[in-house]
């Protein structure tokens, strides 16, 4: 197999993935020590996502100094603070799996220039899996050239998904949003780290994900490696702005239309008179909705679907 060219700042962050998945994968053999707090209710964090942050960060910026920095647990404290590029990064994305020894986790590093994401990495330490993509080169696990699913019909998919597990989540709606895809599709399924799950889809292992209450290091990584696979990314209402709408629908372009007409009447992205766009319902960046749950949803007619993932998708 040709060994693919990788862009040199690919290359640094496949480094900084690896150089974290060492940390987590030493860390993974003693869990009985590990230190464990809660950022909310059922959301954790360890010595292991700030020790893995900590080198992610200390590569990328030895490299590209002037650069910015987004990252789950640090936010914007390190690197330059008005670059046209900033660095997303999830340092480990499924800590809840990884602090119960549950093999499914993943390091998540996107490189974004004014906006659009350049430059993605999503590593598996347990798998030594790396997932990589350039913006206009294709996507790739280790060196083999992914491509999204075939499937056609929404009766023989497989679907990836999240659950609702933040204080304050709208898990009737959540409900009504599984049963109305499980009772179409052909499984549905819940792994626990979305990072992943959107490289699952660019692999072609699911034929679509959906989640909502996601932030942009979450997704940013895997929206590009989805994209370069031939895949489409957007909001439940088939927009490109899913980066920081907190709601995120991707799959293989014919079954992300049919889910996209399903999940649509449950956006809580609302459309302003003006133009300009709200949320209803999800209360701030940590996504504790206050709102009482929603009676059902109001039907839509027929949904314009938009290709996602273009130059013009925000972060």
């Amino acid at each position: 197999m040709t060994q693919v060219a990788l862009h040199p700042m690919l290359n640094v962050a496949i480094k900084a993935a690896r150089a974290a998945g060492a940390i987590i994968n030493r860390a993974s053999m003693d869990l009985d020590i590990l230190k464990i707090n809660s950022k909310s209710p059922n959301d954790f964090v360890t010595e292991v996502d700030h020790a893995a942050e900590e080198i992610i960060i200390d590569t990328l910026l030895q490299a590209y100094p002037e650069h910015a920095i987004l990252a789950e647990e640090s936010g914007r404290t390190r690197g330059a603070k008005h670059s046209e590029f900033v660095w997303i990064i999830d340092p480990l994305d499924g800590t809840t799996n990884f602090i119960h020894g549950f093999p499914v986790y993943c390091v998540s590093i996107a490189l974004a220039h004014r906006g659009v994401v350049q430059q993605a990495v999503v590593y598996d330490p347990t798998r030594n899996d790396l997932f990589y993509a350039t913006k206009g080169r294709g996507a790739y696990m280790n060196d083999k050239r992914l491509r999204v699913s075939k499937r056609t019909r929404m009766g023989d998919a497989l679907i990836g998904t999240g659950f609702p597990f933040r204080r304050g989540d709208n898990f009737k709606r959540y409900v009504k949003m599984f049963e109305e895809v499980m009772t179409q599709c052909a499984g549905l399924r819940r792994p626990g780290a979305a990072a992943l799950d959107l490289c699952y889809v660019a692999a072609g292992y699911y034929d679509a994900f959906f989640e909502t209450g996601l932030n942009p290091w979450d997704v940013a990584a895997g929206s590009l490696i989805i994209t370069e696979a031939g895949g489409l990314i957007g909001n439940f209402t088939g927009e490109a702005d899913f980066m920081n709408q907190r709601e995120v629908v991707a799959g293989s372009p014919k079954i992300y239309g049919q889910l996209v007409q399903i999940l649509a009447p449950y956006t809580r992205v609302i459309k302003a008179e003006d133009g300009a766009e709200a949320e209803a319902g999800e209360a701030g960046a940590a996504g504790d909705a206050t709102a009482a749950p929603t009676s059902e949803p109001k039907k839509r007619g027929p949904v314009r679907i938009k290709k996602a993932g273009g130059d013009d998708a925000p972060i």
